[in-house]
């Protein structure tokens, strides 16, 4: 097997962009992350890749079959990981290379550290220049090539010489590395089966190596090995090797012959994995004085080393978000993330980027709607199942064209596109309604979480959710059920006060349910009303954004003023 490495930068490829809407995502958030991902990549000529915050409720479960769509894969967190580093990559470095070859290649590749792999690529060892030069000045057994099973192709590369006599795989087994300097008579009384013997032109010396059963015969000076000593060692079973160095120079190079295998560190190696985030590598890099550390997939593989220096250049996630441009409804991460575009329509919220940003949001009833629009700006021709997915993006924010929220271009977009997409909107309606409200079958936490934002009002930190339903008696019911577990949601979170709207979508009203300090109070002044202990029915309330929310926030401010 042939010992190679070679040292190849990663390309230099351009970094995907991904889009995404807000943590536990709604209909809008996915069918206009997936719509506009499309119309990039016409408009771009080069792949947008649409990403999901959080798990996809009963109703966006049925969209995405509907119209024959992949949910998309779940991005948890966007900060920077070992994937989006320069990782060094190396053709296979095999624990049988010589110490001699190993620095070699360390030098022409400008590293101080080389992983070792086996025969499928899985990271055996590391070796580094320090490891090699401890062994050269330490090594001061002569047996030290049979224990470490030296082959003798190792020796013959590190000689520089060429093998006369045996076979390149066969290995040193035992036996010590000797020079033989004096006559043939005192030479039998040192010479031992097996010992390696460094000789020069000297027929007799080399004769004597022989009949004593050496393993192996090392001829210096470039000299011809006579007919009748290839013949000998033939017989015995001895391998000659013809080197053009001195005897000196055969001597001082022999040790360097040895694998690497022999040195390398093989126990308690510190790796990365490519998802690995940079906060992590960094605070495990800073414990181990390292220059370079190994990244392995997740069958051990090597894929690559990592250095100090190189997570300065780790590049951030290119990042496009849809329906939300709150940073308390974003994903994980997106502090790190490098925000290219925000498409939205809700209120403008707290989230900061480095740089400029093509932002675009208008006081529309869906996300979904700008898409559509923008569709038009750009000529692109929308596709059926595409044109399925923004109407229901639609039909699903407006709730059918029921909220306060929606306003005249909504519905025109929504039903151009139900022509496009071959459906009617009230049949299309009641389906994802229907398969949305199916609650019975359905944990708390599913429930609660189906669609859910975080606020920041004034001094108060809130999380509103919202479940649409068009059976009455399916939201009273889920009143009971709901209510500890939101108080549970309110602890763990450090939140001041979680509300959740129960919208009764045909009747066009809310039963809005809230724990926490002064949530009350809050919701008595916000809407006029005198709430009850811990809910309160409000007619023609069926918006977060246009209703809840402004009046909540209102109420903040009145009491705090």
């Amino acid at each position: 097997m042939n010992n190679t490495a070679e040292n190849l930068m990663e390309p230099c490829e351009e970094a995907p962009v991904y889009i995404i809407g807000h943590m536990n995502p709604d209909t809008d958030s996915i069918c206009s992350a997936i719509a506009y991902a499309y119309l990039k990549e016409k408009v771009n000529g080069k792949p947008y890749y649409p990403r999901r915050a959080g798990q996809l409720n009963l109703e966006t479960k049925y969209v995405l079959e509907r119209f024959g769509f992949q949910e998309p894969f779940y991005l948890a967190d966007v900060r920077r990981q070992v994937k989006d580093m320069d990782v060094r990559k190396f053709k296979r470095v095999l624990s049988c290379l010589s110490l001699k070859k190993a620095w070699e290649w360390m030098a022409d590749l400008d590293v101080v550290t080389l992983p070792i792999v086996d025969g499928e690529g899985k990271l055996e060892g590391l070796i580094t220049e320090r490891d090699i030069a401890k062994s050269y000045m330490e090594m001061n057994d002569p047996a030290m090539l049979s224990k470490a099973h030296t082959s003798y192709k190792n020796l013959t590369e590190t000689l520089a010489g060429h093998l006369v006599v045996g076979d390149p795989a066969n290995e040193l087994e035992h036996g010590k590395v000797l020079v033989a300097a004096a006559n043939p008579d005192i030479m039998e009384e040192y010479i031992e089966e097996g010992d390696i013997v460094i000789t020069g032109n000297r027929y007799e010396s080399q004769l004597c190596a022989i009949e004593m059963n050496a393993s192996c015969v090392i001829v210096t000076g470039d000299v011809p090995i006579s007919r009748t000593i290839t013949i000998q060692a033939k017989q015995h079973g001895c391998a000659i090797i013809a080197t053009p160095h001195d005897t000196f120079t055969a001597a001082r190079l022999i040790n360097q012959s040895i694998p690497i295998d022999f040195f390398m560190k093989k126990s308690d190696l510190i790796t990365f994995c490519r998802n690995d985030f940079i906060d992590d590598v960094k605070d495990v890099m800073a414990k181990y004085r390292h220059r370079d550390f190994p990244v392995i997939d997740k069958d051990g593989k090597l894929l690559g080393m990592i250095s100090r220096r190189k997570l300065l250049g780790a590049k951030k996630k290119s990042i496009i978000l849809v329906d939300h441009n709150e940073k308390s409804q974003a994903v994980d991460g997106i502090e790190d993330a490098e925000i290219l575009e925000i498409i939205d329509h809700h209120r403008i919220g707290s989230m900061e980027t480095i740089n400029p940003v093509y932002f675009r949001n208008e006081p529309l009833g869906c996300t979904g709607t700008i898409i559509y629009m923008m569709y038009k700006e750009n000529g692109v021709e929308i596709p059926a199942n595409i044109a399925g997915l923004l109407c229901s993006a639609i039909i699903s924010d407006t709730l059918l064209y029921r909220s306060p929220t929606c306003t005249p271009t909504d519905r025109e977009a929504a039903e151009a596109l139900a022509k496009i997409a071959g459906i009617q909107t009230e049949e299309h309606a009641k389906a994802m309604f229907t398969a949305g409200s199916n609650f019975a079958n359905r944990t708390e936490n599913e429930i609660f979480y189906q669609d859910y934002k975080k606020f920041n009002m004034g001094e108060k930190s809130m999380g509103i959710g919202q479940v649409n339903s068009m059976n009455h008696d399916e939201l009273l019911v889920l009143k009971d059920r709901l209510l500890p577990f939101m108080e549970n949601v309110r602890k763990e979170s450090g939140l001041d006060i979680v509300m959740l709207m129960l919208t009764d979508i045909l009747e066009e009203g809310t039963l809005l349910l809230f724990c926490g300090e002064d949530s009350r109070e809050i919701v008595s002044a916000a809407f006029q009303c005198q709430a009850d202990e811990n809910s309160v029915y409000l007619p023609g309330v069926v918006s977060r954004k246009k209703q809840m929310v402004p009046s909540i926030m209102s109420s903040i401010q009145n009491e705090t003023n």
